[in-house]
């Protein structure tokens, strides 16, 4: 019975086109690979991804929370279509983005999540996702939501997003932006970067293991800098001081 009900529940993903990997150079002088995950590599993500549920900073912790939901759900069988990108320096996790297919020529992103910050690696690792998107798998446009200002301003003005309000995104419900055939072949000279094939000794490093970031976003000292940074009275630390103040901690 438990066999039978497996085969219900899992979803059958298409045949996609694997994501060829490639590299690039950083302003540091550091050299970037970006490769697929498969799904047994997922483990290795999940691990320091959990860390970043904690900090509110630019609304990482809503980010990861929902990127640890839909990475579990990928190895466990419970999302259909999706694809992870790893971005790895000397082997170091840089970046994590996913998305998914939804048909033959529609794809959806779901996250780009940068665990190195200050070198515009998040953005490197959207235009590679948008590449595999369009060049690879052959989709006409890509529906896009962000979840922070930072988000808004690399994905929705940079690459001058198209609305699709009319779309609701799988994110949330919120109104879906597009990116284009058209509006990423203009783009593409200016924010797409990267060259093919990577030399052995840097995807042998990449592939032989997903090591830890060395700096990862971290809660701040001020239990307060997230909730001003993001103007919102809401954040879990001031609900968290509001509760310590009223007693309520241990009912927290």
């Amino acid at each position: 019975m438990s066999v039978d009900l497996e085969k219900i529940l899992r979803p059958v993903d298409t045949p996609m086109k694997p994501y060829e990997p490639k590299y690039m150079l950083l302003a540091s002088g550091e050299a970037v690979v970006v490769r697929q995950v498969e799904r047994d590599e997922i483990p290795d993500l999940l691990k320091h991804v959990e860390p970043l549920l904690h900090v509110e900073r630019d609304f990482y912790d809503v980010v990861a929370a929902r990127v640890y939901s839909e990475l579990l759900a990928h190895y466990r069988h419970r999302y259909q279509d999706q694809y992870v990108l790893a971005v790895q320096i000397d082997g170091e996790l840089a970046a994590i983005v996913n998305g998914r297919q939804v048909t033959p020529k529609l794809g959806m992103s779901l996250h780009t999540l940068a665990l190195r910050r200050g070198l515009r690696v998040g953005a490197h690792a959207f235009a590679a996702k948008m590449e595999y998107h369009i060049d690879t798998l052959g989709h006409d446009e890509v529906l896009i939501v962000a979840e922070s200002p930072i988000g808004f301003r690399r994905w929705m003005i940079e690459y001058k997003l198209e609305k699709r309000f009319d779309i609701p995104h799988e994110l949330g419900g919120v109104p879906s932006w597009a990116l284009t055939r058209e509006l990423f072949d203009r783009a593409r000279s200016s924010l797409v970067v990267g060259r093919r094939p990577v030399p052995d000794e840097l995807l042998d490093k990449a592939m032989a293991a997903i090591l830890p970031p060395s700096d990862p976003p971290t809660p701040p000292l001020d239990p307060l800098a997230a909730t001003r940074s993001m103007y919102d009275p809401t954040a879990t630390s001031l609900m968290a001081q509001r509760w310590e103040m009223e007693g309520r901690s241990a009912d927290a």
